[in-house]
């Protein structure tokens, strides 16, 4: 995380970065100035795919973080790892290999070990 705003104790905007890649997130207030009200589960059925250098990076930095992402796999010729965040949204991470269709990392490191 390079940049943050924090309103009233809340985390409401943030500026992540991993290498040459940017991503900014916003959540906005549900009630007073500036509020927004849903219509709506947040984050059903939508996904961000991200396609990166390394998704299999991106997973095991996910896993030393405590967080939950799905074994890696390989689809259309590419890694594939995803996380979902707290409101729903999928975050998918996925870069090119030559490793055969359908193949899943534990299948050729081992055993997937947690922190």
């Amino acid at each position: 995380m390079k940049n943050s705003w924090v309103h009233e104790g809340k985390l409401r905007w943030c500026w992540l970065e991993v290498g040459g890649a940017v991503v900014m997130l916003q959540e906005f207030a549900r009630e007073g100035l500036d509020s927004w009200q849903l219509e709506g589960k947040v984050g059903e059925g939508v996904s961000l795919v991200f396609i990166c250098v390394d998704a299999l990076v991106v997973y095991r930095r996910a896993l030393a973080r405590g967080l939950e992402p799905t074994e890696p796999e390989v689809g259309n010729s590419m890694w594939v790892t995803s996380v979902s965040d707290p409101d729903g949204y999928g975050l998918e991470f996925e870069s090119v290999t030559d490793v055969a269709e359908d193949t899943k990392l534990s299948q050729i490191e081992g055993p997937i070990l947690t922190p």
